[in-house]
């Protein structure tokens, strides 16, 4: 009864499904490992504050958030519609600028830390 009742709240309401992902983000085993941050960390926070509408807040946490999201999308769009040509063109220029931009924010939040 308790599990259905928490799946209603959530599915409902837009607060209460942000609130319920707010409790239930995936811990990093990089991180629980290591006790350092991995390439990755802030992304699930990051999504979270996109949802709720803080662009800015999203980008403070994880600049790379939303590209990749855009780069996800075009991927799906390109399984569906075919937008880029035989070679991948375009899927692998967006890939590079993306993995530069994990690369970069990352080294400047590890060297801001040390």
């Amino acid at each position: 009864m308790w599990l259905n009742n928490t799946i209603i709240y959530a599915s409902c309401s837009p607060l209460g499904f942000i609130h319920w992902l707010q409790g239930h983000l995936l811990p990093c085993p990089f991180k629980y490992l290591t006790g350092i941050d991995c390439p990755g960390c802030g992304f699930q926070r990051s999504v979270v504050a996109l949802i709720q509408g803080d662009l800015q807040k999203s980008f403070l946490l994880y600049p790379a958030a939303i590209p990749l999201i855009l780069f996800f999308i075009y991927g799906i769009a390109d399984i569906i519609f075919k937008l880029d040509t035989e070679k991948a063109v375009i899927k692998k220029t967006v890939f590079m600028i993306n993995g530069s931009i994990v690369l970069i924010s990352y080294f400047l939040k590890m060297s801001h830390l040390s």
